[in-house]
């Protein structure tokens, strides 16, 4: 595997490199960059990679100087990662891993290449800031997987470009001759009893889906906001006495010593023993998404998270709960009503139907 460094990053790594191989497959070629992330008044570093032939892009976000020393492992281990974090057959990542072989470093001189992997840190470092919440933030070598989704190498109309992650699954299974995605999944059936109607998802994630981003992808499909805190409720054949509670972080510990931190917790720890779950996201309003396993898939060969179905839209953040949603509601629907206006302005883009993007079926961005 041949990664060329931009030299601000070959400085930064102190390595010693050799020009390069203009010969090599270039899907086993990198480029990378190493870059700044302005974030909560300080920077932190990451590095970032793109395959040269797919445009494919890996992140590693919060690189330590000191962890620079085994930078090669990292890098490996940061593509590998993202490849399954995408939900990647791990036949078909362990036999590109298998074959493009150990890393050698090389000097970057393709101007093209470096504009690939300045323009990917600009996009990485956009999700980075957007997913801070205040919380002091792990390492991660999964960030760049959101950047593989967006259309590349188009001058105005899209149709004339490519998606980076679907130019990695065509090349890689080309390669192997495996097929892209064997994998166990769960339907879910996520319902949010809103009095005057339900809000209605139904939803295939990943069997091994961790909670956190359990969370990402029920904050997408119902177009919430991420404000508030949340947390999970497993629930066995008696509501009132649930059999666990999964929250996000220690401060939530202090309510509830018995609750479970969610970090690396998964949903098939509690999936399918257990079929129902409580998704609670504002503990002020109170929006409990009731979920319900429908059925478990045990070789799904497609994309997920997937949105399958859609029905009834969200209420918009901080309108007070049901009750509140309700009276919102009524005012909304009546122009003529005196204080539909300054609702109006308050709920902004809120509108009374789903739109046709999201009720269509679709890949879910988390």
């Amino acid at each position: 595997m041949q990664i060329a460094l931009t030299k601000k990053l070959a400085d930064a790594v102190g390595v010693n490199y050799s020009f390069t191989k203009e010969d090599e497959n270039p899907l086993f070629s990198w480029t990378a960059n190493w870059t700044k992330v302005w974030d909560n008044h300080r920077t932190e570093d990451m590095i970032v990679l793109v395959n040269n032939a797919t445009r494919f892009t890996v992140a590693i976000y919060q690189v330590k100087r000191k962890n620079l020393i085994n930078v090669d492992v990292m890098m490996k281990k940061a593509i590998s990662n993202t490849l399954l974090f995408m939900n990647i057959n791990p036949e078909i990542v362990r036999e590109y891993m298998r074959l493009a072989g150990e890393v050698e470093f090389a000097q970057n001189r393709n101007r093209k290449t470096a504009a690939w992997v300045t323009k990917a840190g600009l996009e990485c470092s956009f999700y980075v800031g957007r997913e801070y919440n205040g919380i002091a933030k792990m390492f991660s070598d999964t960030v760049g997987a959101s950047a593989n989704y967006r259309h590349v190498n188009y001058s105005g109309n899209t149709n004339d470009g490519f998606v980076p992650y679907r130019a990695m699954i065509n090349a890689l299974t080309e390669l192997t001759g495996k097929q892209a995605y064997k994998y166990r999944v769960f339907e879910l059936l996520v319902t949010l009893d809103l009095e005057v109607y339900k809000a209605v998802r139904r939803i295939i994630v990943p069997a091994d889906l961790e909670f956190e981003r359990l969370h990402k992808v029920l904050q997408s499909v119902f177009s919430w906001e991420n404000y508030h805190l949340y947390d999970f409720t497993i629930l066995g054949g008696d509501k009132h006495n649930p059999i666990a509670r999964v929250v996000p972080n220690e401060d939530c510990l202090e309510y509830d010593a018995d609750a479970i931190l969610m970090e690396g917790h998964t949903l098939s720890e509690f999936l399918p023993e257990h079929n129902h779950m409580l998704y609670t996201y504002d503990m002020g309003d109170n929006w409990e998404h009731e979920i319900q396993l429908v059925q478990v898939i045990e070789d799904y060969d497609k994309e997920s998270p997937y949105l399958l179905e859609a029905s009834g839209p969200t209420p918009p953040e901080d309108v007070g709960g049901v009750g509140g949603y309700v009276n919102f509601r009524e005012i909304m629907l009546d122009p003529n009503h005196p204080e539909y206006a300054e609702m109006k302005e308050w709920a902004r883009f809120w509108t009374a139907e789903l739109s046709d993007w999201q009720s269509r079926p679709r890949i879910i961005h988390d």
